[in-house]
């Protein structure tokens, strides 16, 4: 059989074959090529609560196919076909050191980590998921992350490195002027963007536009060969520290020309700029405290911050945000309607125990309350990326949203904690599902799931190979899309 080779057509050397002025049909191979249209950026939200959850009324009874959902989750009803729930995935750190059991479980929310310890007050856990996201994508926006809410005190959650924990802002003031302070809020053209190349030092062709460090590469080289070994490491990476800055200042150059486009020819959503911010210089204590004793001034606390949050990612200012919502020093009066007491923390002990049979039950349907009051909030959240058109698809199809608590339970619990994923993270998630994995399984298997649909590839995060608990080799099957 004679196998013919195909060539690329030119329409060029096609009319000159034939030598003579036809009127060709049209041929797809001689069409020139239509730009590259890219999707979107994918985006990763954390929106964790306090407390655990009252876990008979947020699993699902049955596995497979959503039907309708447990209580605490009944507020996200209308979008149970974007949710993905998953069971049996616990965490099983040790602690070394003084720390208590809060802080202990909140070492280990986000990082995995299979020791957490604390020495002469100085935390110590691993890299955290938010964190190793900034780090592999932080550098495509002008803020790497987001860490806002009331996390602070025992609980730390998120960690540069296992020695460095990141603080949460709680002041939505701070936080706006943050993203936005020397710019003004614009709607991405992602079809622009898209088709708008990132010129950088490297790639410029005017001598005078070159980088500082090609042009003292050679007398670099020069210099080096008079150091020792010490003094050139230092050389090398001062030079290198040059070259993060030059890149960075690239990237603020390439953004700002971006949005400059942008404002000319915005997106089709609109931008909803809060108007509930708190005045500049407001002492913190008066954000938060009233926040603490008043569930009103709570809840328009958290939607304040999702709309921060939903405004972060729409803009584009970050792609990776960590939302502490809760507080288990809150009171909830109006929100718990049973018993007496009112105060979380007491609750949260109250309600829990090893055996649920021993639990006070009205102190458990208390917390129950509380966690579809959580829940409520958060069905509100992703209505609104529902809301915002990209242009073909919304920001919630672009989105990965991780709902979940630092602790399992409120009598600090570390088994079968509550995990639920909304968001289809651009049709790599399969959703509308109940996925129960084998018990104890690591929560860090998950994270090697999200790093890896976010583009991190990886095969490891925290104790997912060095738990005795070990499961699935690291990873989890049958979640994604």
């Amino acid at each position: 059989m004679i196998e013919f080779k195909r060539h690329p057509l030119s329409r060029r050397a096609f009319l000159g074959g034939v030598g003579a002025c036809l009127s060709l049909p049209f041929l797809e191979q001689l069409a020139p090529a239509a730009p590259e249209i890219k999707p979107p950026p994918k985006r990763f939200g954390i929106f964790t609560v306090a407390g655990g959850t009252v876990i008979e009324s947020w699993k699902p009874k049955e596995v497979g196919t959503l039907n309708k959902l447990p209580s605490i989750l009944r507020p996200l009803e209308p979008f149970k076909n974007d949710l993905l729930i998953l069971s049996g995935l616990s965490h099983h750190g040790r602690s070394e050191g003084d720390l208590n059991a809060h802080e202990h479980c909140s070492l280990m929310h986000l990082t995995g980590a299979p020791v957490v310890r604390k020495e002469d007050g100085k935390l110590s856990a691993g890299i955290s998921v938010d964190q190793k996201l900034a780090r592999e994508l932080g550098d495509q926006t002008f803020l790497p992350s987001l860490e806002i809410g009331l996390s602070g005190h025992e609980n730390r959650f998120s960690f540069r490195s296992a020695d460095t924990p990141v603080p949460y802002e709680a002041n939505p003031r701070v936080i706006f002027d943050r993203m936005f302070r020397g710019r003004t809020p614009v709607v991405p053209n992602w079809k622009t963007r898209s088709q708008t190349p990132l010129v950088t030092t490297e790639t410029k062709k005017n001598t005078t536009e070159r980088s500082v460090v090609d042009l003292v590469r050679e007398e670099a080289k020069d210099l080096a060969r008079q150091l020792g070994k010490g003094d050139t490491r230092r050389l090398d990476e001062y030079l290198e520290s040059v070259r993060a800055i030059e890149k960075r200042l690239d990237f603020i150059e390439y953004r700002q020309k971006l949005e400059a486009m942008d404002a000319l020819n915005p997106g089709p959503s609109k931008i909803k700029i809060p108007s509930n911010l708190p005045k500049e210089g407001l002492p913190i204590w008066q954000i938060t405290q009233p926040v603490m004793r008043d569930p009103e001034r709570h809840e328009e606390y958290i939607r304040l911050m999702s709309d921060l949050m939903v405004l972060a990612f729409q803009t584009d200012s970050t792609r990776i945000c960590t939302f502490a919502c809760g507080s288990d020093e809150a009171m909830f009066p109006g929100v718990v309607t049973v018993g007496y007491e009112r105060h979380c923390h007491t609750l949260e002990h109250q309600g829990n125990s090893a055996r649920i049979e021993d639990a006070d039950p009205i102190a458990r349907e208390a917390c129950r309350q509380i966690h579809y009051w959580y829940t409520q909030l958060f069905a509100e959240f992703v209505r609104k990326l529902k809301e915002i058109d990209e242009g073909g698809s919304s920001l919630f199809d672009n989105t990965l949203l991780l709902y979940t608590s630092y602790m399992a339970d409120g009598g600090h619990g570390t088994e079968d904690y509550p995990v639920l994923l909304a968001g289809h993270l651009q049709k790599s998630i399969k959703t509308g599902r109940h996925i129960e994995y084998k018990k104890n399984t690591p929560v860090s298997n998950l994270y090697v799931e999200i790093l890896n649909q976010m583009g991190v590839k990886t095969d490891r995060f925290g104790e997912s190979h060095l738990s005795v608990h070990r499961q699935y080799n690291g990873r989890l099957p049958n979640w994604g899309g």
